[in-house]
């Protein structure tokens, strides 16, 4: 059935499917996806469900057939390409995993291309699971109908980060110690330097002298303010991307 404005409701199941989908095309889901659609969800046949697979973008299915523990989705046709995602890196020192499950998920939610955690002398929670982190991101993704998923990197030590940073990337850190100069206006900085990008936000209790030095010898680094309060880890993280989105991202299109 052709997608128009009432049709597929906005209540329509929606799901991430690791596999690249096209029109036609039948998919069989078990485990969890079944167990959602079918005890959750209660779905019946003929039902629509929209899919996304993070390569092509995102589709309208409808259930062709059901069974006890699983059920088979043809898809209808393509409802929306795979979204344009700015260029943008998160890379931030894991913190307690509640809150860094947080970060992951609106992190997600605001469109950034990759998630880098970095492992610093403060770092708390090295102890990361990327499956659950990846599952965090996929639930966020579904829920607020993105097409595209950020990847993630592995937990990676500051200096390993830096040693191999990019050239042509910028690289935006917060530094709580340079409000009070009256220096590090995060705007004047996006003004200042376009063009690829990251963020980089440090552990509960900020980073070290001697890693505050390593950042600034970076050529690409640029030390931005947050404003005159002092923030917690995971707020900071979403207050700077919240500012490079409105400054150099695509939250002002044309």
């Amino acid at each position: 059935m052709p997608a128009t404005p009432a049709y597929p409701p906005h209540s329509a199941p929606r799901l991430y499917i690791d596999t690249e989908l096209s029109e036609g095309a039948e998919i069989r889901l078990d485990g969890s996806h079944a167990h959602y659609l079918l005890k959750v969800m209660r779905i019946q046949q003929g039902d629509p469900v929209k899919l996304f697979d993070d390569r092509t973008g995102e589709y309208l299915a409808h259930v062709s057939a059901l069974g006890k523990r699983d059920l088979i989705l043809a898809i209808d046709g393509k409802t929306r390409e795979r979204e344009a995602v700015p260029d943008l890196w998160l890379c931030t020192a894991p913190i307690k995993k509640d809150r860094f499950n947080w970060i992951v998920e609106k992190a997600t939610e605001l469109g950034v291309a990759k998630i880098v955690p970095v492992q610093t002398e403060r770092t708390q929670g090295q102890g990361l699971k990327p499956e659950k982190l990846r599952a965090h991101m996929i639930e966020a993704a579904e829920q607020c109908e993105r097409t595209a998923l950020p990847s993630l990197d592995s937990l990676t030590k500051l200096p390993a980060l830096l040693e191999q940073w990019p050239a042509d990337r910028h690289l935006f850190f917060a530094d709580e110690r340079i409000h009070a100069t009256g220096e590090g206006s995060f705007r004047k900085a996006l003004v200042a330097h376009d063009g690829p990008a990251a963020i980089l936000i440090g552990p509960e209790g900020g980073f070290s002298d001697s890693e505050n030095n390593m950042i600034r010898a970076l050529p690409q680094s640029v030390a931005v303010s947050l404003g005159p309060r002092i923030l917690r880890a995971d707020t900071a993280a979403i207050a700077a991307i919240s500012l490079w989105m409105a400054g150099r991202g695509d939250w002002n299109p044309g």
